[in-house]
């Protein structure tokens, strides 16, 4: 291990830490970032802005650090919901973990994961038992439907729920395929803001109409532009593209809503047919969080779509392998000579040689990294997930293998794997290989915790990009705060990083303890750090129920797996067959722990239970509330582009815009209803902003 190397890496990096953590604890207090450091309590709480000047305002102070640590549970519960709970306690579990050294740290993490599978297990029967009736537990997607030439594939569902669950069917409702709509709502609703944002800037006291010059036409005014460009998307809309109102074609999709939450959980997981691929059904997502144009693919194209991304992301994972064996070869210093012999003086030098081997191995590699979760979501999005939130679990999953494999295996194995090919030819090499590998890669793992640990907390906290993002709408759009624009955590990122962090901890722990301290400092800091991105920057857009801990909890038990294989290999090169005989038992004492919790509570983060799901139906029944549910089901799930159509319809059938409001208003009804609770306000604020359009031109058409 190279020491000083080592030191100067993690000087650079503690400094850079502590000043972006003071920076932001200045930044924070100024009036005008309060949409980067406080989105979510903007939007949610409606704070407002403090101009009065103050000398505490430009001094650093530790003051969110308390606030973020003081909170309870129970808050971030309410505020941001299960998912965020459930994250702040895996870093939890990881720094008390980390605390103790082959069976202790086995034992150790097998009874706090059992606790925290078991604690957080509760936590979600809590949380469907206690949460406001949710539409998604009455209502079951079903695809595939077979197409049939002497009916419509309405009539084909109605018919065949109607035959096979007669008591329990209530209705319906097909999903069309409606693309161009879509797209055109997009276009409209981005510069209807647009003319919004500018027209309340202007009539700001104290903002001032901006100009903007543009080099071919000179100086005009931006509502001006925004007007010509919606004018154009109104052109599209009623003559370019006249076919895309026309009636939209139905899909072999459909959602359908039952009678009670039992019947729907039922029908969700019983085969419907004879052949698998026809009449698939799974209960379906929340409202808000349906991903609409996945539901419109064929089923019998899902398939393809799965192999299709596996493969591209395993060439992806290999094409990586490229910018990480040039950062192995940095932290080598003789290969480094060796390939560049015009490098020998300059890297003779001391403070060169320690910046080169120890610092900037793991900034290049983190910055190649950042490509990975973009590419892991598109490839997520392709693969044809129902919901949004089920494209983000799946993205979480290739990030965290995508990261182990490239940062942990690729790096420990890259000097003998990728040079000599010959070395894990053999399975019983493996373990002697890796106890080889893992102590000479200390040094990088470390840099590694500092860099994409310490360093990226101190930035998530400063919110760089929306920093400068920011700033930039203040200059030049008048700063006024826009609530869509406040970020959902990115539980596919985080999660991934902090897993990845558990195994550097769980592997490097009997051979490089000096790893530990560094890690116990990210956890720490990272629970104080994503506390407050919680309390105040994240918005919860949807709600998976926990679903990330199975994923924590398998990673877990495959990083303590990979710890005991070491360890056999360590046990071998000292020529211990006593030792290496004692680890083998604990090796099947963690695989039999690991069949006893999935057995025992993967189950309840997949399926519901018979038994909460027919108390909660009697419960609603007895208060009279099933009916009032029971009636907004089919508007919950509206899609909305149909809902732009019936409105088009509406409005060409009748002259000015009176009737065109109150569609609208009708519209809101339909969404919001007190027996559900809750609003999917995104889709609905679409629909009434393309409304807004349509009034907009009929207003003026009339005064001209």
């Amino acid at each position: 291990m190279n020491i000083s190397a080592l030191l100067t890496s993690a000087g650079i990096n503690i400094g850079l830490c502590a000043l972006l953590l003071s920076l932001y604890s200045v930044l924070r207090k100024q009036p005008g970032n309060i949409n980067v450091y406080f989105g979510r309590r903007l939007a949610q709480e409606h704070i407002k802005h403090q101009d009065s000047f103050s000398l505490e305002r430009l001094v650093p102070s530790p003051s969110w650090i308390v606030k973020a640590w003081e909170s309870s549970e129970e808050e971030i519960l309410s505020i941001a919901g299960l998912d965020a709970v459930v994250f702040l306690r895996i870093l939890v579990f990881r720094l008390w973990v980390h605390c103790v050294a082959l069976y202790i740290i086995t034992c150790s993490a097998c009874i706090l994961l059992y606790f925290e599978y078991k604690s957080i297990a509760k936590m979600r029967l809590a949380h469907l038992i206690g949460s406001p009736p949710n539409p998604s537990h009455f209502t079951v997607l079903v695809r595939a439907i077979p197409k049939s030439d002497s009916e419509s594939f309405s009539d084909s569902v109605k018919n065949f729920f109607t035959n096979y669950h007669s008591s329990s069917y209530l209705s319906h409702q097909m999903v069309f395929k409606t693309g161009k709509i879509q797209k055109l709502m997009n276009d409209a609703e981005r510069i209807y803001k647009g003319i919004v944002l500018l027209k309340s800037n202007q009539l700001h006291p104290r903002c001032v109409p901006n100009k903007l010059t543009c080099g071919l036409c000179g100086m005009s005014d931006p509502i001006v532009i925004y007007s010509r460009k919606l004018e154009s998307v109104e052109r599209k809309a009623r003559i370019g593209d006249s076919d895309s109102f026309s009636e939209p074609k139905e899909c072999a999709s459909a959602f359908v809503f039952f009678k009670t939450r039992y019947a729907a959980i039922v029908a969700s997981q019983v085969q419907q047919s004879s052949n698998p691929m026809l009449w698939v059904t799974d209960l379906a997502p929340e409202p808000h969080d349906v991903y609409w144009s996945n539901l419109w693919l064929p089923y019998r194209q899902l398939w393809f779509r799965r192999i299709a991304t596996l493969m591209a992301a395993v060439v992806f994972m290999f094409l990586f392998l490229i910018p990480v064996t040039f950062v192995q070869g940095l932290s080598q210093l003789e290969q480094l000579q060796q390939m560049f012999p015009f490098l020998k003086s300059i890297l003779k030098k001391t403070f060169v040689s320690q910046i080169v081997t120890g610092y900037l191995p793991s900034v290049i590699l983190q910055l190649f990294l950042y490509i990975v979760p973009p590419t892991m979501m598109l490839f997520s999005a392709i693969e044809g997930p129902i919901s949004h939130s089920g494209r983000k679990k799946s993205a979480c999953c290739k990030v965290l293998y995508f990261t182990i494999w490239n940062v942990f295996f690729v790096n420990v194995l890259s000097g003998s794997v990728i040079s000599q090919l010959n070395v894990i030819s053999s399975p019983k090499g493996i373990p002697t290989q890796l106890a080889k590998a893992v102590p000479r890669q200390a040094t990088f793992f470390i840099t590694y915790v500092l860099t994409s640990g310490w360093a990226s907390l101190s930035s998530e906290v400063v919110q760089l990009f929306a920093l400068i993002l920011n700033s930039f709408k203040r200059v030049f759009c008048g700063g006024s705060y826009d609530s869509d624009s406040t970020p959902s955590f990115p539980y596919h990122t985080e999660v991934p990083k902090v897993l990845l962090f558990g195994l550097l901890g769980f592997t490097c722990s009997i051979l490089a303890p000096l790893i530990l301290p560094f890690l116990l400092v990210y956890f720490f800091l990272g629970y104080v750090v994503y506390r407050n991105q919680i309390l105040n920057v994240y918005c919860s857009k949807y709600e998976t129920g926990g679903q990330f801990w199975p994923i924590v909890h398998n990673t877990t038990v495959f990083s303590l797996i990979l710890t005991q294989i070491i360890a056999l290999g360590v046990f071998g090169i000292k020529h211990s067959p006593v030792a290496s005989g004692f680890t083998i038992p604990l090796l099947l004492f963690t695989l039999l722990f690991n069949e006893y919790c999935r057995q025992r509570f993967s189950p309840i983060f997949h399926s519901y239970s018979a038994e909460v799901l027919i108390k909660m139906d009697r419960e609603d029944e007895g208060s009279g509330r099933l009916d009032g549910i029971l009636e907004q089901l089919q508007a919950a799930y509206c899609q909305p582009e149909m809902m732009v159509h019936d409105i088009l319809d509406c409005e060409d059938g009748n002259s000015g815009g009176g009737e065109s409001i109150r569609c609208s208003q009708e519209l809101h009804k339909a969404f919001v209803h007190p027996a559900l609770g809750r609003t999917s306000f995104s889709r609905l604020q679409q629909v009434l902003l393309w409304l807004s359009l349509l009034v907009t031109f009929q207003e003026r058409n009339a005064s001209k």
